[in-house]
């Protein structure tokens, strides 16, 4: 899979080393800024990649800033995305079995890198389980939509 990443200043030194483990677990990775520890504004890297992934130009995408609230509330706002911020591997396990999120945020200030690894390989290698999911994710795209 393509998996675009994207973090500002609080998510940059774990947007570094996530890049090297998502490409150990198979997947390609597109890195969508920042360049650097320097401080920035999250929507200028969120918006972007949230961009890519609604297009189909990445399968998923991961975004980390200090908390991993501003970039997923800025995430959220591009049609078709369902950006997830998580804390825990349950919490992204069930993100993509129940709501198929198709973006994953985090806290670079919240949560240790082991542990951000974790969600990032649950959330990846996680499915959509569909069913009686579907019907709640169509209320949603059906709201995008204005109908």
């Amino acid at each position: 899979m393509k998996i675009a990443i994207a973090a500002d200043h609080g998510g940059y030194a774990y947007k570094q080393a996530l890049i090297p483990f998502i490409e150990e677990l198979g997947h390609q990775v597109v890195d969508m800024g920042c360049n650097g520890p320097d401080s920035v504004d999250y929507p200028d890297y969120g918006l972007p990649c949230a961009k890519a992934v609604a297009a189909g130009e990445a399968d998923f995408g991961v975004v980390i800033c200090g908390t991993g609230v501003g970039i997923s509330i800025t995430c959220n706002k591009v049609r078709g995305i369902r950006c997830a911020l998580c804390g825990d591997p349950l919490t992204a396990r069930l993100t993509r079995e129940h709501n198929n999120a198709n973006m994953l945020a985090m806290g670079g200030r919240i949560i240790g890198m082991e542990l951000a690894r974790e969600i990032v390989r649950v959330f990846l290698s996680t499915d959509f389980l569909g069913g009686r999911h579907q019907k709640r994710i169509d209320k949603i795209s059906h709201y995008e939509e204005g109908r």
